[in-house]
C-alpha cells in the first residue's frame, strides 16, 4: 500500500482555519498542463487564486486535486488543480499559512506577512503595497 501525501489535508486545514478566523484563503498554485485555470491570468507559470467561500462555487479539496467553479474578469471558469501542482496556501490578510516545495508534501518554508514570494533570501527591490500577502523562502 502506498503511503498518503499530508499535502491535502495540510491543504483542508489552512482552508478551514482561515474561515473559521474569517479569512480569506488564497492558493498559490504552479500551473502545468494538467492545470486548468484562465491562460490570461498566469503569471510566471503561476496563478493565486482566491478560493473562499465568497469567490467560487462547488469547491472541493480532494486528495488528488482541488475543483471548483470561479469568475475571472466578469467570465465563468471551471478550475482544476492537481495537489501537486499547489504551491502554498496562505490568509490574504495576514500572509500565514503553508508553502510547499518539490515533490516532498511537508511545508519547507514558513510565509509572514512581510515577506514575498521569492527564492533567494534578499529582500525584494521592489516594495510591494501594505496590505497583500508576499511570501519568501525562510532557511
Amino acid at each position: 500500500m502506498s503511503e498518503l501525501s499530508t499535502k491535502p489535508y495540510l491543504v483542508r486545514a489552512i482552508y478551514d482555519w482561515c474561515a473559521d478566523s474569517g479569512l480569506t484563503p488564497y492558493l498559490a498554485v504552479q500551473v502545468d498542463d494538467f492545470t486548468l485555470v484562465p491562460k490570461n491570468y498566469v503569471k510566471d507559470g503561476k496563478i493565486v487564486l482566491n478560493i473562499s467561500v465568497d469567490a467560487v462555487k462547488n469547491l472541493h479539496i480532494g486528495n488528488e486535486d482541488i475543483s471548483c467553479g470561479g469568475r475571472f474578469g466578469g467570465v465563468s471558469h471551471q478550475i482544476m488543480v492537481p495537489i501537486n501542482a499547489v504551491i502554498g496556501i496562505f490568509a490574504k490578510e495576514n500572509g500565514q499559512g503553508l508553502v510547499f516545495q518539490g515533490q516532498d508534501s511537508a511545508p519547507t518554508i514558513s510565509v509572514t506577512s512581510e515577506s514575498k514570494f521569492n527564492t533567494s533570501d534578499s529582500p525584494p527591490d521592489d516594495p510591494s503595497p501594505q496590505g497583500k500577502p508576499k511570501l519568501r523562502i525562510v532557511k
